[in-house]
């Protein structure tokens, strides 16, 4: 009974131990990188985008709640960095959107999952437009180019 108390003891500090390496590189990873997500406990998809040029301009949900209920007109990009549907968009809407000079915000529903329901997505990606902090329009989903093309002048620009 001896040998398995201690036996239990050494495999509690072995994995406190495993713990608390983890985090010490989890927050290595993070320190030095521009961390706009406000916490320090990242998924490691989310620390692997923070330098990648196209995930910055973040927004948090109380920030974009914020500036909905001051009828802001945003344009917002809703994302998961472990959506495959999102990974093979992201650099199609990005460089797009700054083509034609439209700012868009993302939000990362992977660290904020009570954003899901907050604003309404029900899958990723979801790129939705507020005029006077109301949504007007939403495109979801992995799309042609052109789709993401016609939202962004139609609905965001409102050329014809």
């Amino acid at each position: 009974m001896k040998k398995m108390i201690i036996f239990i003891a050494v495999l509690v500090v072995i994995f406190g131990a495993l713990v608390f390496v983890v985090q010490q590189q989890q927050s290595k990873q993070i320190d030095g990188k521009d961390n706009p997500y406000g916490k320090t406990d990242l998924s490691k998809s989310t620390i692997d985008q923070l330098d990648d040029p196209m995930y910055q301009n973040q927004i948090l949900p109380d920030d974009l709640q914020s500036k909905l209920d001051d009828g802001e007109d945003l344009t917002v990009y809703f994302y998961s960095p472990e959506c495959v549907h999102c990974q093979r968009m992201t650099p199609v809407i990005v460089p797009l959107a700054d083509e034609l000079g439209v700012d868009v915000v993302k939000l990362n529903l992977l660290e904020f999952e009570p954003a899901w329901p907050q604003f309404n997505i029900e899958s990723t990606p979801t790129l939705v437009h507020y005029e006077n902090g109301q949504e007007t329009a939403r495109i979801v989903g992995e799309q042609p180019q052109t789709n993401f093309e016609n939202f962004f002048k139609q609905e965001v620009l409102g050329e014809e």
